[in-house]
């Protein structure tokens, strides 16, 4: 489907369920603001290339100078075809730019890559964006990715964080990282994608698509399976990271170091 036709349902069918959250995103977390330039970065998913479209709307409202931008880790060429193909339909003119993340993830963490995959693609982002005159990367994670990393970090990691709708760069002075579509559930994206008639990669990564790195897909399963049996799951699992009672945990790390709840208890 033309790239017209893609955001005229956006703009239609579901204005409720991905224009709404969005937008509603942007507002409560205070992500944008007139004339910031910001690099939308593009994997070639589907909830990359919804929030380029997403973007592009909201900056016909508020001047935004937008920069679509998009890496290459060390594709396959047929996976970046199919980036630049989308992009094409879509109208987006990219910013391609060339690394070798997946070859040095590969080499030095054969078989759970993904972290340090994730941490590099991080910091090429935004050297490259700020490069380019950009002050913010926007990056499409949604609700449903949100849920997910409470609840792996909890199972996995043996810490209770996060993942937070926008935060400063520690290394990149200035800079900051947003996610507008926090709210959007992932089951409105894939409505979308059926409707707008497009197909997107899931991940060009081969790892991935090896199944080497499960842990994410067993958490999914895991939320999945819960909701069935209570639709609140998920929002549940959000909002034991929005109110954490400091009174009943047994202790927390800030920026002066550890602390344990007897510091209180015993003051």
């Amino acid at each position: 489907m033309a790239y017209l036709a893609a955001e005229q349902v956006l703009q239609t069918t579901f204005a409720r369920t991905l224009r709404k959250p969005f937008r509603q995103a942007v507002k409560q977390y205070r992500l944008l603001q007139e004339g910031d330039r910001v690099a939308v970065c593009i994997s070639g998913g589907k909830d990359s290339m919804l929030l380029a479209l997403l973007m592009r709307g909201l900056a016909r409202e508020l001047p935004l100078n937008l920069v679509y931008l998009a890496m290459d880790p060390g594709y396959a060429p047929e996976d970046r075809c199919k980036i630049e193909e989308n992009a094409g339909q879509l109208g987006f003119p990219l910013h391609f730019f060339r690394t070798d993340i997946l070859r040095i993830a590969g080499k030095h963490a054969p078989a759970h890559p993904c972290f340090l995959c994730a941490k590099m693609r991080r910091g090429y982002l935004y050297a490259e964006a700020r490069r380019l005159g950009c002050s913010k990367i926007a990056l499409g994670h949604h609700f449903d990715d949100a849920v997910e990393s409470v609840l792996m970090g909890l199972l996995y990691g043996g810490q209770v964080q996060a993942m937070l709708p926008r935060l400063h760069s520690r290394h990149f002075p200035g800079m900051e990282l947003i996610r507008p579509m926090y709210l959007v559930h992932e089951q409105a994206v894939d409505a979308w994608v059926a409707a707008s008639g497009l197909s997107f990669s899931r991940c060009a990564c081969p790892v991935v698509r090896l199944e080497q790195d499960s842990k994410r897909a067993e958490v999914k399963a895991l939320i999945a399976e819960l909701a069935e049996a209570n639709p609140q799951i998920k929002q549940n699992i959000l909002n034991a990271v929005k109110s954490v009672d400091t009174r009943k945990i047994l202790g927390w790390r800030d920026a002066a170091g550890l602390h344990s709840f007897l510091e209180e208890f015993e003051g």
